[in-house]
């Protein structure tokens, strides 16, 4: 007899939640341990019980699904990750693949399709909704910015509007230095200006 999967679900929209939870119920070599609004909920109680298989959503108030992630398979690596999301959007769907996710679901997937990938990322195997499988070309072109956590701070600052001058003050580093970070996150997204450099990085997940 298979092992039995201990699941938990991090979403924030009650009928997704309902609607995945009907589905695991009604099978018997899944459990379902638990359902969660907030990521930072669900990171507690994954601290005190471990758990097979998360199914987390990208965009959540507090952490978004990519941050949880990277919590996740930082503070328990033998936990798998599946995304579920409403967003057929590759770069995002990279993101989160690259930070450590083993599948990518879109929220309209069949009840057989959720039951087969939970059993597959628990054996280790990636699995993506259909209309996600361009990913996989995409993964092997390496296509999504690599960003320094200095970096990451200064796009922060930058999306806030704060001029270079005052991201040094806040950062105690001087202008040069966070005009070379700007530069160097430019170059990265492979953009010309700075709100076209917001604009992407907030499509991506990075702000």
């Amino acid at each position: 007899m298979d092992k039995i999967i201990s699941v938990i679900i991090i979403d924030d929209h009650p009928l997704v939640l309902n609607g995945f939870e009907f589905i695991l119920k009604n099978t018997t070599e899944i459990v379902l341990k638990g359902t969660f609004t907030r990521a930072e909920d669900a990171l507690e109680f994954l601290n005190k019980q471990p758990i097979d298989v998360v199914l987390v959503d990208i965009n959540m108030p507090g952490m978004n699904g990519i941050d949880t992630t990277a919590v996740i398979k930082k503070d328990y690596p033998n936990t798998q990750v599946i995304a579920i999301s409403n967003l057929n959007e590759g770069s995002i769907a990279l993101r989160m693949l690259q930070t450590g996710a083993l599948g990518y679901l879109l929220k309209n997937t069949s009840a057989e399709d959720l039951i087969t990938s939970i059993h597959a990322v628990h054996k280790g195997e990636q699995v993506l909704s259909r209309e996600m499988k361009f990913i996989k070309m995409a993964n092997q072109q390496d296509t999504i910015p690599k960003i320094t956590e200095r970096e990451r701070e200064v796009l922060k600052w930058m999306a806030q509007g704060f001029t270079t001058p005052k991201i040094g003050e806040l950062m105690f580093i001087s202008p040069l230095t966070v005009e070379s970070h700007r530069r160097n996150l430019l170059q990265k997204f492979d953009v010309s200006n700075t709100a076209s450099l917001i604009h992407k990085a907030t499509a991506m997940k990075y702000i």
